[in-house]
């Protein structure tokens, strides 16, 4: 069968925002940051992620509010 190219496929095309969302590298990243601020101490692996993830996509969400009318204005 020959494929157009046309059909609508998520894994092909994603929605603009999750490009500025963070990668897994940078939450794991920050994951383990969180886990040495704590002492190094196991069993809180899920909590330091969720952690991560939320505070980088805060982090994420602020600088596009700050950067978004500046460039707007230009």
């Amino acid at each position: 069968m020959h494929k157009t190219g046309n059909g609508s496929s998520s894994a092909v095309r994603k929605p603009r925002a999750t490009k500025s969302a963070p990668t897994q590298d940078e939450i794991a990243f920050r994951a383990y940051e969180i886990y040495l601020e704590r002492g190094g101490t196991p069993g809180n692996e899920l909590e330091d992620w969720s952690r991560a993830e939320r505070e980088l996509r805060e982090k994420s969400s602020k600088l596009r509010r700050k950067v978004g009318p500046k460039l707007v204005a230009a």
